[in-house]
């Protein structure tokens, strides 16, 4: 099912009830619908955006609903919740929409503020038709609607020689500790018996990384997520217990889920491997603990990942970054172990979801260019390394450290027996540049993250 996502901005005044003089006040919105507008239904969107109140308030965390029932109740209604001087406020208005002013009743938002259900002021917005009809056209998307849910289920179907994997990396905002959970299902290539297995590990800002392993167990081919020795990963929910580990957190996802590398390659496994999140941005609550510390997640920033495929590469590199207001980054970069592949540079797969779209808008892109040209490029190495590229007009850098002293080094079995390292940190440190082609190259965004990027480098 696809939805319908579109952004508006609207130009106004407004007087509050304790002044006399009118403000000029600003609304730039982000709707988002569960289903396709139409305009003889009545369709709820969620909206977020940025309220702004000349001298007295901007909010860019605003949120609220929005109804459009043009025909069905002949208006459409904005109510949005916001903050101005320390004071919880909300807008609440409708475009009443007639056959006889069309133009006029499509495009002017008389609204009232509330202090609680007090009013607090009133004024008038209209939508600039003459600077607002084509970036608002052109800003209409038309995405997918998929649950997170539906990617947790196992996708192994009993063929020897796979490996699938569940995963989750958060960030503790208390104490800044980084929290790595990885679950995995390894299918033998020699038919052998099918087992789950894998770990759990802790990276406090100070003090040693620990970690803890849990299987191997019987695959025991749990139709919701993974299942084994007392571990547990499925939809909303993580638990388990491993040593002196115990963990029991609840996931709400924040964000539909985000492709690493081409759909259909999650969709037709042709690839080696196919590496996905379920959601970009998710949050967590509940209890972790380990030796004698007790940290409670509340609202910790994060995501689970899903990996399905043949095993691991010759050589990886991978980073997971919250970059703050609704951004993140994923980029999975590797070098194929198959025979004559093993030769070329590493494919890079790089999707950053930034103000609310994808780029490169497909994962291909970044892995293979225009027939090989334009490929974004990986330097491996530790405890730094590199992945840049560019599109027509846009480039980016990104820097990543894993200081030794916040990494750890696990090794493990890959469904052929083939030994495979990796050297993961779930406090490493990030530093991405975004440029925009304007005539010359000018910054578009820039993100540092010190201690919250996830990141692992590897190898067979």
């Amino acid at each position: 099912m696809r939805g319908t996502a579109f952004k508006e901005t609207m130009l106004g005044t407004v007087r509050l009830d304790t002044e006399t003089r009118e403000r000029r006040i600003r609304l730039d919105l982000r709707a988002e619908a569960e289903g396709i507008l139409r305009p003889h239904r009545t369709t709820r969107a969620r909206v977020t955006g940025r309220i702004r109140i000349a001298g007295y308030a901007d909010d860019p965390d605003a949120e609220g609903e929005l109804e459009v029932s043009p025909l069905a109740r002949r208006r459409i209604r904005y109510r949005l919740a916001f903050t101005a001087d320390g004071r919880g406020l909300t807008l609440d208005g409708w475009k009443s929409v007639t056959a006889r002013r069309p133009l006029e009743s499509m495009t002017v938002l008389p609204f009232t503020l509330y202090e609680g259900d007090a009013p607090a002021g009133e004024g008038v917005l209209r939508f600039p038709l003459a600077t607002g009809l084509a970036p608002f056209l052109l800003s209409f998307r038309f995405p997918r609607r998929e649950s997170p849910s539906e990617h947790f289920a196992p996708r192994w179907n009993g063929t020897p020689g796979r490996t699938e994997v569940w995963y989750t990396t958060l960030t503790d905002p208390a104490s800044g500790t980084g929290i790595w959970l990885h679950h995995e299902l390894t299918a033998p290539a020699d038919g052998s018996e099918p087992f789950a297995h894998g770990w759990v590990a802790a990276f406090p800002r100070e003090g040693e990384v620990r970690h803890a392993r849990f299987g191997p167990v019987p695959w025991t081919r749990p139709t919701d997520g993974f299942a084994g020795d007392k571990v547990t990963a499925v939809p909303g929910q993580l638990t388990g217990t491993a040593d002196d580990f115990q963990w029991k957190l609840t996931e709400r996802p924040q964000a539909s889920p985000l492709f690493t590398f081409p759909r259909w390659s999650w969709r037709r496994p042709l690839l080696p491997a196919a590496q996905m999140l379920p959601a970009a941005r998710a949050t967590y609550d509940g209890e972790f603990s380990y030796g004698e510390r007790t940290l409670t997640p509340r609202g910790a920033p994060g995501a689970s990942a899903r990996i399905y495929g043949h095993g691991n590469a010759h050589r990886w590199t991978w980073l997971h970054a919250e970059l703050g207001d609704g951004d993140v980054l994923e980029i999975v970069a590797a070098v194929s172990t198959r025979p004559g592949l093993r030769r070329l540079p590493p494919l890079v797969f790089l999707r950053l979801r930034c103000r609310g779209r994808t780029w490169p808008r497909r994962a291909e892109r970044s892995a293979v260019g225009w027939l090989g040209v334009g490929r974004f490029r990986a330097a491996f190495g530790l405890p730094e390394w590199t992945v840049t590229g560019r599109t027509a007009l846009r480039r980016i850098r990104v820097e990543v450290d894993q200081p030794a002293e916040r990494t750890l080094t696990l090794e493990y079995r890959d469904p052929d027996g083939a030994r495979a390292v990796c050297h993961n940190s779930e406090s490493a440190d990030a530093r991405i540049v975004l440029e925009r082609w304007w005539g010359r190259w000018r910054p578009e965004a820039s993100w540092v993250l010190d201690g919250t990027a996830h990141a692992e480098a590897g190898e067979r």
